[in-house]
Order: structure tokens, then C-alpha cells, then sequence
């Protein structure tokens, strides 16, 4: 807005007091006699009481960060906990074969998996009657090759539902390529793979994180290869 003398604008009034610091207390008479309306009604205020009203406002708006911040603080240190478990229960079985079974209930009991299933198609030919090693087609190993990160969506007909105790009851699924080496990610390098499901098509989407699963993929392929041939 332009009004006053000689064409001067509220900025440059704005301006002149933010430069000038001395400006109220040569004339504090003004403080008091400011009047604004409050944001929390249509009374009016003193410019004091404005300025508390604002200071409250962003003390509520910081206590409301904190918070926050604390639940999450929260909740990673129960889900490092809940790794921290199952990484120590895989440490602890001694009979390679019992691992893929041991993975997969312990991850569903200590992180509330509905579903889970797992096949390893690299394993070594004295696991080749074990659930876990039974054939799977090309195109489910093309597709766990083809994965540099956990696929997460909905339940489309993957020929990997079918390993899960109910696959009608699997809405949404992440798929965990395995790996005996987290870093390598050429098409052959995954030797099997996981998968979580649940009847919750919101739980697992496409566009959700997928660094903690990754790090699920590296831990259980890092366990895992204990059922590999042994290289000579």
C-alpha cells in the first residue's frame, strides 16, 4: 500500500524499524498505546500481549516437534531391539537347515507379521528335500535378480504368494531379494527369496521405505548362505 508523505510505503516504514533498534526507546509511549487484534478472536490486544500470544503459539508448535521427535526416537529403539533379537536368534542356530524355518517365525513373531514364506533355489543338494528348497520357476529368480531394492505393493498373483501358509489372505507383499553379499547385485547373485504378507493392502505400498527391509534382505542372506554349496 502507498499513502503518506511523499509517497513513503509500509515497507519502507518496516524497513526504517528493523534498522533502527533505538526507534521504540526513544519513543516507548508507543508500545503501550499499539493496538492489534488477536489471532484468537476479534479482541483487541496490546502489542505486548500480541507479541506473548506469538511466543506461545511457537512454544506450542516446538513442544509439539519434541514430541514427536521423542515417539520416534521411541520406536526406533524398539525396532532396534526387535533386529537386535532376531539377529542374535539366527546367530544361535546351530543346524543350517533349521535356519530358514528359525528366520521366518521369529521375524513374524518379533515384528507382528501376519505372513511370511522364504525359498532358497542356490542351496546345496543335501537340503534339497526341505520345504524351503523346493523348485521355483525362472521368471520368480529373473525377478529376484532384477531387484536392487525390496519390492513393496500389492499382491498381484506373484507366484511367491504360494508359499505362504493362506496366499487369498495376502493383499499386500514385500518381496526381499537374498544375497549372500549385500553388495553385490548382479541377476545371479540372489540365491532365494523372502516374503512378508498381509491382509492389509495398506501395509506394504510402493511408495513406502524400504531401507529397514533391505537391511532384513541383508541380514537373512547373510544367515542363509550357510545353505550354499561350499566353493572350492
Amino acid at each position: 500500500m502507498t499513502s503518506g508523505v511523499q509517497g513513503i510505503t509500509e515497507t519502507d516504514i518496516a524497513n526504517y524499524l528493523a534498522n533502527t533498534p533505538g526507534f521504540f526507546e526513544r519513543h516507548a509511549e508507543l508500545l503501550g498505546s499499539v493496538q492489534l487484534t488477536s489471532p484468537h478472536g476479534q479482541r483487541a490486544v496490546s502489542l505486548q500481549e500480541r507479541q506473548m500470544e506469538m511466543l506461545r503459539d511457537k512454544i506450542r508448535g516446538l513442544e509439539g516437534k519434541i514430541i514427536e521427535m521423542i515417539r520416534y526416537g521411541q520406536d526406533n529403539v524398539s525396532i532396534a531391539d526387535r533386529l537386535h533379537r532376531w539377529t542374535r536368534t539366527l546367530m544361535l542356530v546351530a543346524q543350517p537347515a533349521d535356519l530358514p524355518g528359525v528366520l521366518v517365525r521369529e521375524l513374524m513373531h518379533q515384528f507382528m507379521i501376519p505372513q511370511a514364506g522364504i525359498r532358497v533355489w542356490g542351496a546345496a543338494a543335501g537340503f534339497a528335500t526341505h520345504d524351503f528348497a523346493q523348485p521355483v520357476g525362472d521368471d520368480i529368480k529373473l525377478f529376484a535378480g532384477s531387484l536392487s531394492l525390496p519390492y513393496c505393493g500389492v499382491n498381484s498373483g506373484f507366484e511367491a504368494a504360494q508359499w505362504l501358509a493362506e496366499p487369498t489372505g495376502a493383499k499386500s507383499m514385500t518381496m526381499i531379494p537374498l544375497r549372500a553379499d549385500a553388495a553385490e547385485s548382479t541377476p545371479t547373485a540372489a540365491f532365494g527369496m523372502l516374503v512378508l504378507a498381509s491382509p492389509d493392502p495398506t501395509r506394504y505400498t510402493a511408495d513406502m521405505g524400504t531401507e529397514f527391509l533391505a537391511r532384513i534382505g541383508e541380514i537373512a542372506g547373510a544367515a542363509l548362505s550357510r545353505l550354499l554349496p561350499v566353493r572350492g
